[in-house]
């Protein structure tokens, strides 16, 4: 008797029968949901000089913070009680709201009003594609279309810095908002016609309020880290916000509706251990991101453009690696990636504390793309893993949590970096002696989490872990 043929897993494949157009909207909605967020930030001394908002720079960013994070980890609850296409129309239409209300903002805290707004749009496209991904897309794709996603994220790192700096150098930073309102309100029109065919789900459904309120609380006291001037008055809060985050687990673990899926908080279980790495991982990495363009300006005379684009190789090598292991198929392959990135991003992440303060240029670029190459390799595979032992009725609300679970991730890493970065005086002043210090004591403080991220990520790929 005859072999069946292999399943096709190829990119033409990935795209016929249809799949073109669902994947496109899905980029559109990953672009939408990572270029605001780029270009927001380049454009913010723009608007704080019309507006009168210097004092609300990180309001702006933990508004948005806050928004998306709970949007995004809503998104597969919701997906299920309105159905996909309708939740993902809604979604475009709210954050279009909220680039209308920014670009027109008369006084600051419209401004910031319309940045909470975005944010909650911005989360829930994200949210929902990641649920679309799960429920449109065969198995045998789920790597290449992660990895597309990647792609646009690297896109959106190269594009965003620069078509904010374009905007801001001609005074129109309003035009930056209309035009992403113009790109949600395309989003939300191509959604009945691109998500057709998917239905509600059946079973019974509702909103977990109460993770929720306990999860917003939780990443709010994160956020108001970042505004603390004192260090040791940030670090509690970031404290109290982990303490918080583990109730958030705690209380999904008892609850009939859950925000998570089954035994999300149990490192011996793949979603256990794959939402830990994620977590981990992506805090470990932030050092870079908030202060690696002003400590390269300070250390190494570079310009912002070129200091953010040396900090953007981190994603740019993101998503050449994860193009790289698109194709990779089994489960041996796929645990060996996995354990590969994350040792790439323990390497990157003890490389920089090394590299950043002292060392030339090239090195500290050598160390930017291990870090990113290192999330290339295995977040692709960590998702696809998480969703291959996730049972029909977790599998939206497991898909749109990664998102969610790495912006929390993210925003841990980013408290723990300023409280560390104003204890060795960035607060006070950038001087060449207070970037060195930030440069490396930012990156010694980031080791434990990259070091758990492994751990966690090295689980995740084992073959005691249960599904």
């Amino acid at each position: 008797m005859e072999a069946p043929a292999p399943a096709n897993t190829g990119w033409a494949d990935l795209l016929a029968e249809g799949r073109l157009p669902r994947f496109a909207l899905i980029c559109l909605g990953i672009w939408l949901n990572a270029a605001d967020a780029l270009v927001t930030a380049t454009i913010m001394p723009s608007v704080g000089a019309e507006l009168g908002g210097y004092a609300y720079f990180s309001w702006a960013v933990a508004g948005f913070l806050v928004g998306a994070i709970l949007a995004g980890a809503s998104a597969g609850r919701l997906s299920e009680i309105f159905g996909l296409r309708l939740a993902t129309a809604i979604a475009g239409l709210v954050l279009a709201a909220g680039c209308v209300l920014s670009a027109a903002a008369p006084t600051i805290g419209i401004f910031l009003t319309g940045r909470v707004l975005q944010g909650v749009g911005c989360g829930w496209t994200a949210g929902f594609a990641m649920v679309a991904i799960a429920v449109l897309f065969p198995e045998r794709h789920l790597a290449r279309v992660f990895a597309g996603v990647s792609g646009v994220w690297g896109v959106a790192t190269i594009l965003g810095p620069l078509v904010g700096g374009l905007f801001a150098e001609t005074g129109n930073w309003r035009s930056v908002f209309w035009m992403f309102a113009i790109q949600a309100v395309i989003f939300s029109a191509a959604t009945p016609f691109l998500l057709k065919g998917t239905v509600r789900s059946q079973g019974e459904s509702g909103i977990p309020w109460l993770q929720l309120g306990t999860l917003g609380l939780g990443v709010a006291a994160i956020s108001l880290a970042d505004t603390m001037g004192q260090p040791l008055a940030a670090l509690g809060l970031v404290a109290a916000g982990l303490a918080i985050l583990a109730l958030v687990l705690r209380i999904d673990a008892k609850a009939k509706v859950r925000l998570l899926p089954h035994r999300a908080g149990d490192l011996r279980t793949i979603s256990g251990a794959g939402y830990a790495a994620m977590f981990a991982l992506m805090a470990s990495s932030m050092g870079l991101t908030v202060y690696g363009p002003a400590i390269l300006q300070t250390l190494h005379g570079l310009s912002p453009l070129f200091a953010g684009y040396v900090v953007g190789v981190q994603a740019l090598s993101w998503t050449f690696a994860a193009v790289a292991v698109a194709g990779v198929a089994g489960m041996v392959g796929e645990r060996r990636w996995i354990r590969i990135g994350g040792g790439c991003i323990l390497a990157g992440v003890a490389l920089l504390a090394v590299v950043l303060h002292q060392a030339p240029l090239a090195f500290v670029i050598l160390a930017a793309a291990t870090l990113g190459a290192g999330f290339g390799f295995s977040s692709s595979l960590m998702s696809r893993r998480i969703l291959g032992a996730l049972s029909d009725e977790d599998r939206a609300i497991g898909a749109s949590a990664f998102i969610a679970v790495r912006q929390t991730g993210g925003a841990v890493g980013a408290a723990i970096a300023g409280a560390t970065a104003n204890l060795v005086g960035f607060g006070t002043g950038l001087t060449v002696e207070t970037a060195q210090a930030t440069a490396f004591w930012v990156f010694i403080t980031a080791l434990p989490m990259a070091l758990a991220g492994f751990l966690a990520a090295w689980r995740l790929s084992g073959s005691a872990v249960k599904a």
